[in-house]
């Protein structure tokens, strides 16, 4: 039987190390693979032929997941706890990296996309259990420390993870794209299957390292936490309270996230293509993105320095709104390293964005935590509508301002989003709450 933590008692501070060994271990592993989409869409649009709109379905496919399985996470929490609904979501994701075999076997793009999504349902699940778990498991007021400490080997992972996987398939790519354009229709064909057979080595160990973690979750010791019970302050503010729509903060908290994944996310994934758009050889642009989850960790690791003992997770939240604005401004106007150099840095600017908008959203709401963790799951779908978005914008613009241009000014989207973060952080995580803030 699991030991269960009660997550009102003050004792949690010494019980909550051991658990976040175990779940900094997870982050590591959904962060290398989340981080893969990177390499993937620049592989996947050479390999496959793609548009860019056609190319960041990478991202819409894997994070609409989190939108359709929010609800499902919720429910095999519910039969599994949160310690063995972890394991369940290692394994789902594994079946979907096991996808990646037929799909490179055939080069069927529909096929990949199918393994992407089954990878972000596991996902799903995964981050429905982690993440409350490791905002609950400690004081409240030190939470966004925890999930900085999880942020750092989630973005560690991701810098790795395109390095890793960019120097197989994506290796002597600028020479082969070169060669490609001189092939006939038969060799051309050839050709991209080789390069479309180099993703499943990458993904088979990819799936022996998630059903090995899945094992040795299941038989850890891990212990599991009551999100169903409220001290009397929670108890007597929600005792009128029979729906989640009456969190009013919990709600602009899911618009939040929803919006910073969707930043985070085109951040990440987009500056290689940006790169490229700017003629800079896609061997030395692969790179690009691990220097965004780079400026990430430098950010996380602020957090754990300086929250809360200097700064309150929610000042965080409005500075990192504010250097966001700062930033994507900056990279509209300036030439192209300068540019490239601002849309890296907003690595650091997200970085505080997911630790504070977990537990100022989820603050105060007591027996309705798993439900109001599933939402902002569910925010995640974040991700999958803003970097298509992204490259349609680059697409219908390129033709009248070219690929430079185009890629530049479609940056412009992310303005409204780091402005509603801010509004978030400054007025929206109070309203309609009856507990103070943490």
């Amino acid at each position: 039987m699991d030991t269960v933590i009660n997550t009102q008692k003050p004792a949690l501070k010494k019980s909550a190390v051991n658990p976040i060994i175990i779940i900094g271990a997870l982050f590591f592993i959904f962060g290398f693979v989340t981080w893969l989409n990177s390499v993937l869409i620049p592989y996947l649009k050479i390999a496959c032929q793609l548009n860019n709109i056609e190319s960041f379905l990478v991202a819409s496919a894997f994070y609409i997941a989190y939108l359709l399985m929010a609800k499902p996470s919720a429910w095999l929490l519910k039969i599994f706890g949160f310690k063995n609904g972890m394991a369940v979501g290692l394994i789902i994701m594994a079946v979907g990296a096991l996808i990646f075999i037929p799909a490179a076997l055939t080069r069927t793009y529909a096929i990949f996309l199918i393994g992407l999504f089954v990878q972000g349902s596991g996902l799903a699940v995964l981050q429905s259990a982690s993440n409350p778990y490791i905002t609950i498991v400690g004081p409240p007021e030190s939470a966004a420390k925890r999930i900085s400490i999880m942020g750092i080997c989630n973005k560690f992972a991701g810098v790795l993870a395109p390095i890793a996987l960019g120097a197989v398939v994506l290796k002597n790519i600028d020479a082969f794209t070169a060669n490609l354009a001189k092939l006939d229709a038969t060799q051309k064909i050839a050709e991209l299957n080789e390069l479309a057979s180099r993703v499943i080595l990458p993904y088979v160990l990819i799936v022996v390292v998630l059903v090995i973690l899945a094992v040795l979750i299941y038989f850890s010791g891990l212990p599991e936490i009551d999100t169903d019970h409220e001290d009397e302050t929670v108890a007597a503010a929600n005792s009128s309270k029979t729906s989640i729509m009456q969190f009013p903060h919990l709600i602009l908290g899911v618009i939040a996230l929803f919006l910073y994944v969707g930043a985070e996310v085109i951040a990440g994934d987009s500056i290689i293509s940006y790169g490229v758009a700017h003629h800079i050889p896609l061997s030395t642009a692969k790179y690009f993105a691990s220097g965004t989850l780079a400026c990430m960790v430098i950010g996380y690791i602020a957090g754990i320095l300086f929250i809360p003992r200097y700064i309150s997770q929610q000042k965080a939240l409005v500075y990192s709104a504010m250097l966001g604005v700062i930033l994507t401004m900056t990279a509209l106007f300036v030439p192209k390293y300068a540019s490239i150099s601002c849309i890296a840095l907003l690595g650091l600017a997200n970085s505080l964005m997911w630790p504070a908008i977990w537990p100022l959203a989820l603050s105060g709401l007591g027996r309705f935590t798993k439900i109001g963790s599933s939402l902002l799951v569910m925010g995640i779908a974040g991700a999958a509508v803003f970097p298509p978005v992204y490259g349609f914008l680059v697409d219908q613009s390129k033709v009248s301002a070219g690929p430079e241009a185009a890629a530049q000014t479609s940056y412009w989207i992310l303005l409204p989003i780091y402005l509603f973060i801010l509004y978030f952080a400054t007025i929206g995580y109070k309203k309609g709450k009856h507990v103070i803030a943490v």
